[in-house]
């Protein structure tokens, strides 16, 4: 049985108080923003503590550069920008500067996934899970709420290593009771049900949760998982869970290329598992431009198209 939600905030927001709490303990914390500390809600960071953040203006490239050098210092360096750009044009540093040298930096994707809205295709960051997962050396987590993005920080600052972070910037529910729930590395089981499993990343796992809701009162047990951390995988889990579940359906706000969906359809092929499966995420288009609502319900990202794919995974059984 699924267990009610209770209300959240954005989990950009939980990132700024998470850090700021640390850092009151922890002068080795750096925050280093591509004039990008108002949205990520780092400002109030800033001010309080104003020798711990770097500003380095619209430059990506040198916000990544300057934080492989401050890691490299033994300082904790968390790296603020948008996802789109800090994945594109600052993914040379990401992959020789972070990556390959080990330089233990967090890179901080804000707003990324279709969040910027209808700055369209320019500002939308639906690439940068194939991109970054497929650099070794790296690792990427997705959190879906505040507990997750909890999680994911801490997970850093016990144990400082080179992290692509991805955030949204929707106020999201809490999935979870406490962030030590959570285990940074494995999947997220929030219900179980050998009709159809659910596997859902980031902030479409909201809408993955209220189609898993409905699914259940018409009598369909489903399995639904949150895979916040993408790269390493946790294949056991995934494949425990698929093998038992008669249609399997991933929820993603990111391409069908490369991310979730092909990931998981890759290794459920090579374990020999075959069910039938459904990627829900965007297509390799040119997209409309609208809100995050508006793109999450034109492509499908929505609980009842998620619920109603599931019904028609289910009859070809």
């Amino acid at each position: 049985m699924l267990r009610p939600v209770e209300k959240g905030i954005a989990n950009l927001e939980c990132m700024a108080s998470v850090l700021t709490a640390h850092a009151e303990k922890d002068s080795s914390i750096i925050v280093v923003t591509s004039d990008s500390r108002s949205s990520g809600k780092v400002s109030g960071f800033a001010r309080q503590f104003p020798r711990q953040l770097v500003e380095v203006g619209i430059a990506e490239q040198d916000s990544v550069g300057i934080s492989a050098g401050l890691a490299s210092c033994n300082k904790k360096v968390f790296t603020v920008s948008p996802g789109s750009f800090l994945s594109a044009r600052a993914l040379e540093q990401v992959k020789n500067d972070v990556a390959y040298s080990q330089n233990p930096v967090a890179l901080i994707g804000i707003s990324s996934g279709v969040s910027y809205g209808g700055l369209g295709a320019t500002h939308h960051s639906i690439h940068d899970l194939a991109v970054l997962q497929a650099i070794p050396g790296l690792e990427v987590i997705v959190p879906a709420d505040n507990n997750e993005t909890e999680a994911a920080l801490v997970s850093y600052l016990e144990n400082p290593r080179p992290v692509y972070i991805r955030f949204g910037k929707k106020a999201m529910p809490r999935f979870y009771q406490a962030p030590d729930e959570v285990k940074i590395g494995k999947v997220s089981v929030l219900n179980e049900g050998d009709d159809l499993l659910i596997l859902a990343i980031g902030e479409p796992l909201w809408p993955a949760y209220d189609a898993a809701v409905a699914l259940e009162s018409s009598g369909v047990r489903c399995s639904l998982a949150s895979v916040h951390t993408l790269c390493p995988i946790d294949r056991d889990t995934i494949i425990e869970l698929a093998s038992h579940s008669r249609g399997i359906i991933t929820v993603e706000e990111h391409s069908v290329y490369g991310g979730l969906g092909s990931t998981v359809a890759a290794l459920l092929m090579e374990a020999g598992i075959y069910r039938p499966m459904k990627i829900i995420g965007f297509p390799r288009e040119e997209m409309v431009t609208g809100s995050q609502s508006d793109l999450f319900r034109h492509y499908g990202i929505d609980a009842e198209n998620i619920r109603k794919t599931a019904m028609d995974l289910l009859n070809r059984n």
